[in-house]
């Protein structure tokens, strides 16, 4: 059987430990002064090397070596006994298989007998907060004062679950998690060794998925060599879960281009092809993660291959940093939450609802237009809200449908563009919002941006390139939308509710 690369190349030495140099040395000077604690509690992220030091730690004080400061030598006998796992004074023990107070008495009783091929006996007890209470009571004379020949080494986890008796027994460790750069070294240290083919930007996202645990980026680089093909980014970020899919690419398409139904039709197809719903939402957040950093000029730190990088560019463009920052925060927590557990796509779909804060277009059918009360962004001392004093006009029948113009809108950008590259910009902050007859309007988030482009040769050039794309000839209209960047279909672009919501208003109502 193939031994597993972890087990392959655990530490043999101090200098070979990585990351952990402050609990090195302090471990090294005890045993060059010949002051070894009687119990230590090694505390930290599993994979991190709590039982790989207290083995060393095992190995250093039982070493024959006259030199201390060249423990362990992994030359005397006690060392290759360790080594090779047949060394009868050191004692691993599970936690979380051993929880009884019977199994703790069981250990107390056979502590008294002496080492019978070192000079000490190592007690090492694996993920010691498993211990019941009544077990943790029964350690603690034990560990209190333990025989002379006794060394305990607790590793733990979870710190927070030791009781502050056993801690106040302990001298106290903190592991702390290795730096992506050491075990990227790490790792191509042993890709060396075992020629694996390997690419770098691989061997990076692999210390990146590990989250500081060393054992654990050498697992996933083991799993990946058994492929028995070289070890590319793109088979990595499969193998992870991590790789942009297709469904990813449709989806971000569809809040860009504000266009709900593409969107929903992609999460469907996605999870009818058996993707799993928290899997495709964590692609997207890391998705919109590389648009953030794009944003915020750190685009050497996306990962991902260069087509996908170059797709990420342009949509970085695409979006505000605020819209992206909210898209992130809604799918994330669509990948931890439950409430989908009997509609898988419930949770992506409420994510993707609400990014996209779709208008409520049904007031464009309805035959009884409605007036609609509006809050004052400073509100008056005598009134907290105005009212139109009369209805607003009858919408007029669509020439063209807001879902059309949504999905062309990036072919009538293209088309801008060449000629006119500022009002391309002009058109990528704003929004379609709705047609009413052929009239186009176009909603702003602030005033300033809607004046840019609320000029003859701006609206003219936009009307052209509608036309052009589109065969229809529309009006184009310039509008600030509310604070969640809607204006309702039933009210003028230049009435006084706009008017109103130009200056910071807020619709809070509509009556008859």
């Amino acid at each position: 059987m193939t031994q597993a690369l972890y087990r392959k190349y655990r530490p043999h030495g101090w200098k070979e430990v990585v990351g952990q140099e402050h609990v090195v040395q302090t471990l090294r000077n005890a045993i060059v002064a010949d002051r070894v604690a009687h119990a230590y509690l090694f505390a930290g992220p599993r994979g991190t090397g709590k039982t790989t030091l207290a083995r060393l730690l095992a190995k250093a004080v039982n070493c024959l070596n006259e030199d201390k400061a060249k423990r362990p030598c992994n030359e005397c006998e006690n060392c290759k006994a360790v080594n090779e796992n047949r060394f009868m004074d050191l004692i691993e023990i599970d936690a979380a298989s051993n929880t009884s107070v019977d199994d703790v008495r069981d250990l107390r009783d056979k502590i008294n007998f002496s080492p019978s091929q070192g000079k000490y006996k190592i007690y090492i007890i694996d993920e010691v907060h498993m211990l019941s209470t009544q077990a943790f009571n029964a350690l603690l004379k034990t560990l209190e004062e333990p025989p002379p020949h006794a060394i305990f080494v607790l590793a733990t986890t979870e710190i927070h679950k030791i009781p502050a008796t056993v801690l106040s027994r302990c001298q106290r460790h903190e592991f702390r998690r290795v730096p992506v750069d050491e075990i990227v070294g790490q790792l191509k240290a042993i890709v060396k060794a075992e020629k694996i083919q390997a690419d770098d930007d691989a061997l990076a996202t692999i210390a990146r998925q590990a989250g500081g645990g060393l054992r654990d980026a050498i697992s996933l680089l083991d799993q990946l060599a058994s492929a028995g093909t070289k070890i590319t980014l793109q088979l990595t970020q499969t193998a992870l879960g991590t790789a942009t899919s297709q469904s990813v690419l449709d989806l971000i398409a569809s809040l860009r281009d504000h266009v709900p139904a593409s969107g929903l039709d992609t999460i469907h197809r996605a999870l009818d092809s058996g993707a799993d719903p928290r899997s495709l939402a964590r692609q997207i957040v890391e998705y919109l993660r590389g648009l953030m950093l794009i944003q915020l000029g750190n685009g050497d730190q996306v990962e991902t291959t260069k087509d996908i990088k170059e797709r990420m560019t342009l949509d970085a463009k695409s979006f505000s940093t605020p819209d992206v920052l909210r898209m992130m925060k809604l799918f994330n927590n669509a990948a931890v939450d439950t409430r989908g557990g009997w509609q898988p796509s419930l949770s992506l779909e409420l994510a993707l609802a609400e990014a996209l804060d779709i208008p409520n277009e049904v007031y464009a059918s309805t035959p009884t237009p409605k007036a609609a009360p509006v809050k004052q962004a400073k509100p008056p001392a005598a009134s907290q809200s105005v009212k139109t004093e009369s209805p607003s006009s009858p919408v007029k029948e669509a020439v063209i449908s807001l879902t059309e113009i949504n999905k062309s809108w990036k072919d009538i950008r293209a088309a801008i563009k060449p000629a006119h590259p500022a009002v391309e910009a002009l058109l990528n902050s704003c929004k379609p919002m709705d047609v009413r007859g052929d009239e186009l309007v176009l909603g702003f988030q602030s005033d300033t941006v809607r004046a840019l482009m609320d000029k003859p040769e701006n609206l003219d050039a936009t009307q052209k390139a509608v036309a052009d794309v589109l065969g229809v000839s529309l009006k184009i209209k310039c509008a600030v939308t509310n604070a969640k960047g809607k204006l309702p279909p039933h009210v003028s672009a230049d009435g006084m509710v706009a008017t109103a919501l130009d200056h910071g208003g807020e619709i809070v109502d509509v009556q008859e």
